[in-house]
């Protein structure tokens, strides 16, 4: 299964060199999601960042950053729903419903479906679907290799996600939640339950 880390949403001290230890430690995609950061400032961010690691993160602000610093792609959202014109490349995309996934997985090269559970992140934001109704949309092949799960999305729900059929997790509080010094260890952790077995 794919791991994903989608960073805070504002920045911090010391987040830079994090995210840095994350790609170096087998991180293979990020989504950077500053919703209130300038252009100027999500410049700023990603110069703090090894060259060789920016075809791994995905942007959800200011898509011209794809060609500046030759991203792997955009993220379309609430916020951000169309690509720009004439864009070809990697592209993924927020959903909240079923038929969201079914529309919107044909035309991305991934989607989330989120909240899959209770969020860490977001107070008060708790699971819209369902153990049955996950497993119905497994079994009627919405939930598939292209749909990550997104929302509460902890190592002890690795288990039956896999089992759903997804392709993939999204995690955000998991991993932003905890002391600096655990950060590493767990995304270890995190990796490790998510790599074939």
């Amino acid at each position: 299964m794919k791991l994903i880390v989608i960073t805070r949403p504002r920045f911090f001290e010391g987040e830079a060199a994090i995210i840095t230890a994350l790609f170096e430690n087998g991180l293979e995609i990020l989504h950077l999601r500053k919703p209130e950061a300038s252009a100027g400032e999500l410049d700023c961010f990603l110069q703090q960042l090894p060259d060789e690691y920016m075809s791994r993160i995905v942007t959800h602000e200011h898509f011209q950053m794809v060609s500046v610093f030759n991203l792997k792609g955009i993220h379309l959202n609430g916020r951000n729903k169309h690509a720009p014109t004439g864009y070809s490349g990697h592209i993924s995309c927020s959903c909240h419903s079923f038929d969201e996934v079914s529309q919107r997985k044909r035309l991305c090269d991934y989607v989330f479906l989120s909240p899959v559970y209770d969020s860490i992140s977001k107070e008060g934001y708790t699971s819209a679907y369902p153990y049955d109704s996950l497993l119905k949309a497994c079994q009627a092949g919405i939930i598939d290799e292209k749909v990550i799960a997104l929302g509460g999305v902890g190592i002890q729900h690795l288990p039956e996600i896999h089992s759903l059929g997804f392709g993939g997790v999204a995690v955000l509080g998991d991993v932003w939640k905890r002391k600096e010094e655990d950060i590493l260890p767990h995304f270890i952790r995190l990796q490790a339950s998510c790599a074939p077995v």
